[in-house]
């Protein structure tokens, strides 16, 4: 007799690493790009519709955290170019002390 394996729950799911070793909190941590590569991955498995609902849920939640964290830097980059590029009504570059986040 074949032994059907029961669904996972969603705290088990969750407490689960991605194939890259990254959990859905750990996001705002890695680096720009391989956020990107982590989101693409999701997007991929989402699509194939091999996951269950409950893995489903939990790759949207990654990546709505991935989406978030990744926008975030962009904002900073931005605004760290925006600064850079400044100029004062005269023409002559504004300076200022750049903060790292």
């Amino acid at each position: 007799m074949r032994q059907s394996r029961r669904p996972a729950t969603l705290t088990e799911v969750a407490t689960k690493r991605s194939k890259d070793g990254v959990k859905a909190e750990e996001g705002g941590d890695l680096p720009f790009e391989k956020a990107m590569t982590r989101l693409s991955a999701i997007v991929e498995e989402l699509e194939s519709g091999q996951l269950s609902l409950e893995e489903s849920l939990l790759r949207f939640e990654e990546g709505i955290g991935l989406a978030r964290a990744s926008q975030k830097k962009l904002d900073e980059a931005e605004a760290k170019v925006e600064l850079l590029l400044s100029v004062s009504e005269d023409g002559k570059p504004i300076t200022e002390e750049i903060e790292d986040a």
